[in-house]
């Protein structure tokens, strides 16, 4: 029994997929319980501080989508308060973030990615309530932020916060912070699935987090249904269920709505990237840059209310040719891209906020823009909400390289689906438009770049290679072994060891335990060890192993031999060692072939072990063959008569049962691995 514990250890058990898909279910929904309250409260305090400041105060009292309130706008009635509540705002804000959690300043969103990259998926408790009592207080006096990105950071927090409290290890930590991510865009946008797809989507510029997708969508559904339950199921943008997509000829106009907004989804990154580098050159106190970028904003918001705020509802307002016609033509081609200065100013100051929403507004003030000029061209749409609706999905689904989650969310915001079909074509166009530019300046290119699964991609070799070619020796000792009589077996360099409890499990003995003088024994001195690695995984497994639990060893089981006994261990230098030493005879894996087949390039040394031999004279291991020779360019047929010579390029086939046993064939002589 002890021996299939040990061994279990290492493997699991035939039950394990039922286990993680239990635990993915509860783990998704405590995540998605707490992110939908939080989403909730969040909303309640840009609801009191936009009341009663905004409205209060300065007397303005925006228009609001029809899933979140009615058109009517009042104000401002006293235009001379924006400058002074704005600069309030972003000085109670900046003090706030600048005391307790600096990472909360900016855009949520990029550092929640910058948390699941860079930061094994941790973030400080301290950044959940300041990020969110920060940017309602920015939002509701008026800052030109949206709450999608703070709430994603809020969302992230959340689940990082769970996580940790649950004691998980490093790879699921991340994961949860993902679906934080996930719940809070799918809680306060009310598109459950476009959030989903957001947060695996917008990790990368040209990668998608597949991994996450299921745990997201529970959490996210979960939030979702809290946080609808409380205000409603509507869609944000109400209204939109009538248009839809009806002839071809439409599509070359949508065509050029993607480049309009591919072109101005890089003018605001640069804006936005360029304001945030003055303000962080200009020679005054962090938390101060928040207030001056608000009298600055506020001081517009003067002349052009339409560019504080949200700004939810002038978009609504422009789903209509009544309502797109109440704003001045001028007016009209001007406000997205003074859009683009007061989102800059307030977010890129430092202010905590969120650049998704007001990304959004801008896009679709674009496309009410670009209807108002070309609606008496032939064959042009004849109303202006289709427009509006893709470009909101092109601009932002771009410039933040997430255009599948785009297409889903605006889909979901509207209740709109049948505008999939130009909205593709549009955010297509503008994608290619963008390239390389992104929004979130913390996105990496793919998966291969990211902390997160470098050692999975920067090393393919290791896949190739048994765990076998790496073990180094490690002291095992018996568990009721006294610890003064292990003090006197373990060598003075030693810095551990491994025993067995009681219950069959692993447990290692830190240098550090050895003079403990309140335990008599090994295994009372001992601590469980989180996996073990068998003999026979890849390397790369063995890598994933170390990483997932922050563990710089662990020890190695044969699973051949009864009761699973420890051979060895290997640690990060072991594995380097092994990579090098088969990059050094120029191996390198062919992919594989079926299930049960895999395939070796070998280029053979000087020094290899089957150079100047006859291939009939060569004891490979049953189940590997040699299928190509490769001589000066030339393919000769694998004949047992043939003598290999260096240089002589071999495609080996093997099953995984013979690859040890290969491995070590093409070990150069002095150089086997120990195991």
């Amino acid at each position: 029994m002890a021996a299939r514990r040990s061994a279990a250890q290492g493997t699991g058990s035939p039950f394990l997929p039922s286990r993680r898909l239990s635990r993915v279910i509860w783990l998704g929904v405590l995540i998605g319980v707490v992110a939908g309250l939080g989403s909730i409260a969040f909303y309640e305090l840009i609801t009191f501080f936009t009341d009663h400041l905004l409205g209060g105060i300065a007397g303005y009292r925006p228009p609001m989508p029809l899933g979140e309130g009615t058109l009517e706008r009042s104000g401002p009635e006293r235009p001379w308060a924006l400058p002074l509540l704005l600069a309030f705002g972003g000085l109670t804000a900046g003090l706030l973030v600048a005391r307790f959690a600096p990472e909360a300043a900016g855009h949520g969103t990029d550092n929640a990615i910058r948390a699941f990259h860079l930061d094994a998926g941790r973030v400080r408790w301290q950044v959940v309530p300041v990020k969110l009592f920060a940017s309602a207080l920015i939002i509701g006096t008026g800052g030109a932020a949206g709450p999608e990105g703070p709430n994603a950071q809020v969302g992230a927090g959340f689940g990082s916060l769970i996580a940790a409290r649950l004691g998980l290890e490093p790879a699921e930590r991340r994961r949860a912070l993902v679906a934080g991510i996930a719940a809070g865009i799918g809680a306060i946008f009310r598109a459950p699935l476009g959030g989903a797809m957001m947060a695996a989507e917008v990790l990368y510029r040209h990668d998608f987090e597949a991994d996450v997708i299921l745990l997201n969508l529970i959490a996210s559904i979960t939030a979702y249904a809290i946080f609808g339950s409380y205000t409603d199921f509507t869609p944000i943008f109400g209204g939109a269920g009538g248009f839809s997509f009806s002839h071809p000829g439409e599509l070359p106009y949508y065509a050029l709505l993607g480049l309009l907004a591919g072109l101005t989804g890089i003018a605001f990154a640069r804006a936005f990237y360029g304001t945030e580098a003055l303000f962080h050159r200009l020679p005054l106190p962090p938390w101060s840059r928040p207030a001056l970028a608000g009298a600055i904003v506020g001081s517009i918001g003067i002349l052009t209310p339409e560019a504080i705020h949200v700004g939810y509802g002038w978009v609504q307002q422009a789903f209509t040719p009544e309502g797109i016609m109440q704003f001045s033509p001028w007016l009209l081609l001007a406000l997205p891209f003074i859009r683009i200065l007061t989102t800059s100013l307030t977010v890129g100051s430092g202010g905590s906020g969120g650049i998704f929403g007001p990304g959004m507004v801008i896009g679709g003030l674009l496309g009410a823009a670009c209807w108002r000029l070309g609606r008496d061209l032939p064959g042009f749409p004849a109303e202006p909400g289709p427009f509006v609706i893709i470009g909101m999905t092109a601009m932002f689904g771009a410039i933040a390289h997430v255009p599948l989650a785009m297409l889903l969310m605006v889909a979901e915001m509207t209740g709109n689906l049948s505008l999939l079909a130009p909205a593709m074509a549009a955010v297509a166009v503008a994608t290619l438009v963008v390239g390389d530019e992104t929004i979130y300046r913390q996105q990496l290119p793919t998966r291969a770049d990211s902390p997160a699964h470098r050692h999975r991609f920067a090393f393919p070799l290791l896949s190739a290679l048994p765990v076998r070619q790496a073990v180094i020796p490690v002291p095992v000792l018996p568990p009721g072994l006294p610890l003064a009589e292990a003090r006197e077996r373990l060598h003075a360099a030693a810095r551990y060891a491994v025993t067995t409890l009681e219950d069959g499990r692993l447990a290692e003995l830190p240098a550090s335990r050895l003079e403990s003088s309140n335990v008599a024994t090994v295994a009372a001195a001992a601590a469980p060890l989180p996996a073990v690695v068998q003999a026979d995984w890849p390397l790369d497994r063995a890598l994933d192993a170390l990483a997932e639990h922050e563990r710089r060893w662990l020890p190695v089981v044969d699973p051949t031999i009864e009761g699973a006994p420890v051979i060895g261990q290997v640690d990060a230098r072991s594995l380097l060692r092994a990579y090098r030493r088969a990059a050094s005879q120029q191996t390198r894996p062919l992919g594989t072939l079926s299930d049960t087949i895999d395939a070796l390039d070998v280029v053979l040394s000087p020094g290899s072990p089957l150079a100047h031999r006859r291939l009939a004279d060569t004891a490979f291991p049953a189940g590997a063959r040699v299928a190509v020779v490769e001589r000066d360019g030339q393919a000769l047929v694998p004949r047992g008569e043939l003598i290999l010579l260096p240089g002589d390029r071999l495609t080996i086939t093997y099953t995984q049962r013979a690859r040890a046993a290969l491995h070590a064939l093409l070990a150069p002589p002095g150089e086997a691995p120990a195991g």
